[in-house]
């Protein structure tokens, strides 16, 4: 499964081609867009949204909201796929805005420590986050 951005499916396209398997494209796993800020950098306006959850800027999408629709199709994919592996193509914005649902120790701060690309391997129990290893060195 990926978003429907070609470096999400880039990402997976490999490991599917070696498995055989179709790569599902979900638009719910899209990156958030940040919108229209003002003077200053990215970072200071990814630290703003990360600040303050219900916060967005002109033309952009609050890490509430980005959270919210990552999440409903996270949840939705460990339904179906329950007791299967499954392999997620998606965005630094997104994947941590996943993780955070269920930690919220994933904020700016991991969003800044990640590297694009970047491998998570995430180990769920029903709807609980268990584990979370990076594989990507």
């Amino acid at each position: 499964m990926s978003s429907p951005y070609e470096r999400a499916v880039q990402t997976v396209q490999e490991l599917a081609a070696e498995r055989g398997q179709e790569i599902l494209l979900l638009e719910d796993l899209r990156e958030r867009r940040i919108g229209d800020f003002p003077d200053g950098t990215f970072t200071e306006a990814k630290q703003r949204v990360f600040g303050d959850f219900r916060f967005s800027y002109p033309n952009g999408e609050s890490n509430c909201t980005a959270q919210e629709r990552a999440v409903d199709v996270l949840l939705a994919i460990l339904k179906d796929y329950r007791g299967q592996g499954i392999v997620i193509g998606t965005h630094g914005d997104i994947m941590t805005l996943m993780m955070n649902y269920f930690d919220d120790s994933y904020g700016f701060d991991f969003w800044k420590s990640t590297t694009m690309p970047d491998i998570y391997r995430l180990e769920f129990d029903e709807a609980a986050l268990l584990t979370v290893t990076r594989m990507w060195s």
